[in-house]
């Protein structure tokens, strides 16, 4: 005699790491992540907070196969192509990321057990930097000083009161309105003359920003006396 599954005993048969995962991503975009709960989450995908342990260990596990589906979502640079062509891509694939789950900014990076599609993403940055010729020193200043401005761009912008550039016009004319242009004659001229023009949108600033940091890390290697054979190189001798 067959037995006929029900629908609750269907959803745990089928719960697996990778659905947890995502749908807690889901939620936290949702809600932001303090709204993260294992209840919520268990309620949200039809089963007990208590099933959601046989594939995820704790909270804590859970937080850190979040951020490593996040990282398995960022184009890793191409070692095929030029290295700032593939950094560049790189980089705004990751403000991309940023853009779609903003709770996400600021842990990253924080986690002590970092997940295999995070470490393969360090470690293919780490080495577009150093195949382009950067010194293992170079390197490590040069992703900090990328990271920093990728990460930092991507928390400026979730703080910005506003997320068009139709917004942005709307809350210049406000602040036109009662800015005197002789007290405040450079802020006034922003908001007149370039805030308010047609296709302005605040995110294109990323890009041009993007490209000085990495014509400036650009200089700064070729700038840099210290030895740049790294270790596959090494390796190949």
């Amino acid at each position: 005699m067959t037995t006929k599954k029900t629908p609750d005993a269907d959803r745990r048969t089928r719960l697996n790491r990778d659905r947890v995962l995502h749908a807690a991503i889901a939620l936290a975009d949702e809600g932001g992540i303090e709204r993260l709960t294992m209840r919520r989450l268990g309620e949200g995908l039809g089963v007990e907070a208590m099933s959601l342990y046989n594939h995820v260990s704790n909270k804590e596990d859970l937080l850190h196969g979040m951020i490593d589906a996040l990282f398995a979502e960022i184009e890793l640079p191409p070692h095929d192509q030029p290295w700032k062509t593939a950094l560049r891509k790189r980089s705004i694939s990751v403000r991309e990321v940023l853009v779609s789950h903003p709770w996400a900014n600021g842990l990253m990076d924080s986690g002590t057990n970092p997940g295999p599609a995070t470490l393969r993403h360090h470690d293919r940055v780490l080495g577009t930097f150093r195949n382009a010729g950067f010194s293992l020193t170079m390197t490590a200043h040069a992703v900090s000083a990328l990271d920093s401005y990728v990460y930092g761009f991507a928390k400026q912008e979730k703080a910005l009161p506003f997320d068009t550039g139709e917004q942005a016009a709307v809350m210049a004319q406000m602040l036109l309105a009662q800015l005197p242009a002789a007290e405040y004659p450079y802020l006034f001229e922003l908001m007149a003359k370039h805030v308010l023009q047609p296709g302005y949108s605040y995110s294109k600033e990323f890009v041009f920003g993007l490209d000085l940091v990495l014509d400036a890390l650009g200089e700064a290697r070729d700038n840099d006396v210290t030895p740049t054979q790294g270790p596959v190189a090494q390796a190949s001798r």
